[in-house]
């Protein structure tokens, strides 16, 4: 019998720049490069198995041949790239505009670095620079993914509730709308949803949830993530998680809380303010009918339950999570100073215990992330692409 253990898996990084440094990227850090974010995974975050999403970019390729060559990395025998204790899984993030509906973004996965630049070299006819991060192909969402999968890649749909980019934030109402359902390995929520908002649409009943983090910058690989069980982190253990093959799958969503999430409430576009309600058409503030839904309100459009307590119980459980970028008083040093004396960000925010905490952080951090990990943190939501943040008294204790 197989064994399996369980790994933290965040499927959704991106690359600032090669190491050559042509951009990738344009609004990610430069200092974001494959080789980057593989160290970070591996040595700082403690994450195992990490998805890059730019490796389409032909300048991305070149630099994930020349880790191959200097023996800095190997080929996983099951699909991915391997560094010491993470293997990056080889995606893509594309953008898809079709009639009826605002643009939205998908996410591909193929197993081997040929099968990416076989991918690559079907894009580039169909897209304007296919060196960028996050471009618009010329063709349909099902065009996409029927070639894909015939590829043998995976797709699911990015961030799928966001007023920007999201499928269902901006596109069309159904994922059948665009989507073969029965060719969609799994939905990411993004980082302004959970499953308990996510499973009032029974439409997503037969999807995997994944929390991923987005990220633009390495201090935020991991702020959302997935344990997955798994027999090693490769490509086909993956593939053989989203389906639940073998005693395989998701053991938990690491996520923001929602409320964190820059785009969780509805916000006015006009006056840059948060409109205070999820339903409102006009702006209370200045009048302008330039409202953007937010992810809260979107999913209460949509949702077809009036209570999703039943679907939430049977998936994963949702573990909120807030990174250490969202407590006050961790900057540069006090980062350092934790990881330095408790391992990986992971450990910090989920293993290490009380005393441990208080020892490496002072009573006063060690409380909000202990508080973080039993739920019992407020927030002051975020809107409007700005992010939301830890509410805390004038005592700077918790509220």
């Amino acid at each position: 019998m197989t064994s399996l253990r369980t790994v933290f898996a965040d499927l959704h990084v991106h690359i600032g720049s090669s190491d050559r440094g042509e951009a990738v990227k344009i609004s990610a850090s430069r200092n974001l490069t494959f080789r980057s974010i593989a160290r970070e995974a591996s040595e700082r975050k403690g994450v195992e198995l990490v998805g890059v999403i730019d490796c389409h970019s032909p300048a991305v390729q070149e630099d994930i041949a020349a880790c191959l060559e200097s023996g800095e990395m190997e080929e996983a025998a099951g699909g991915g790239i391997r560094y010491r204790n993470t293997v990056i899984l080889l995606g893509c993030e594309l953008e898809v505009m079709e009639p009826g509906g605002g643009p939205f973004h998908l996410l591909a996965y193929l197993p081997t670095i040929d099968a990416m630049r076989g991918w690559t070299a079907w894009m580039m006819p169909r897209m304007k620079n296919v060196r960028l991060s996050s471009q618009r192909i010329r063709a349909t969402a099902g065009e996409v993914q029927r070639e894909l999968l015939a590829r043998g890649g995976v797709l699911v749909p990015a961030h799928i509730f966001t007023p920007h980019r999201g499928l269902l934030g901006c596109s069309a109402d159904r994922v059948a709308d665009r989507l073969d359902p029965a060719g969609v390995a799994a939905v990411e929520l993004g980082l302004s949803a959970d499953t308990e908002m996510a499973s009032g649409l029974s439409q997503l009943d037969s999807f995997p949830f994944l929390t991923n983090s987005d990220a633009h910058s390495t201090g935020m690989i991991g702020r959302e993530c997935n344990e997955l069980r798994l027999a090693e982190p490769t490509f086909e253990e993956w593939v053989r998680a989203l389906r639940g093959e073998g005693g395989r799958g998701i053991a938990a969503n690491i996520g923001l809380h929602p409320q964190l999430g820059k785009y969780h409430t509805t916000y006015c576009a006009a006056c840059k303010t948060p409109v205070g309600s999820e339903t409102a058409d006009v702006c209370p503030h200045c009048g302008s009918a330039r409202i953007v839904r937010g992810v809260s309100g979107r999913v209460g459009e949509l949702t077809d339950r009036n209570d999703p307590e039943a679907a939430v119980a049977g998936r994963p459980p949702y573990r909120g999570q807030v990174p250490l970028s969202f407590f006050p008083g961790v900057g540069p040093k006090m980062r350092e100073k934790l990881l330095a004396e408790l391992g990986t960000e992971m450990n910090v925010l989920h293993r290490a215990s009380p005393g441990e905490l208080e020892r490496a952080a002072g009573t006063r951090l060690a409380e909000l992330i202990m508080a973080a990990r039993e739920g019992t943190l407020s927030f002051e939501p975020g809107s409007g692409g700005k992010y939301g943040a830890i509410a805390v008294s004038a005592g700077g204790r918790r509220a």
